[in-house]
């Protein structure tokens, strides 16, 4: 189930967001990005569509995958 990000509290979504980055891994090349500009980054991707919260009821876990 798709969960939308507008429908979350600020605070939940930050964190939500935080942990996926977090446990992302992703090489950024040569300069690394700060927690903070990785957050603004997946949360555009949350505002233009090509990213979303995705709730499994099977699992009861939540994730954020890009869509695009």
């Amino acid at each position: 189930m798709i969960i939308p990000w507008q429908t979350l509290e600020p605070h939940t979504l930050n964190n939500l967001i935080e942990y996926f980055v977090l446990r992302e891994g992703t090489d950024y090349g040569e300069k690394e990005k700060s927690l903070e500009d990785k957050v603004n980054d997946v949360k555009l991707h949350l505002i233009n569509g090509s990213a979303a919260i995705f709730w499994s009821e099977i699992h009861q876990t939540i994730d954020i995958k890009y869509t695009k």
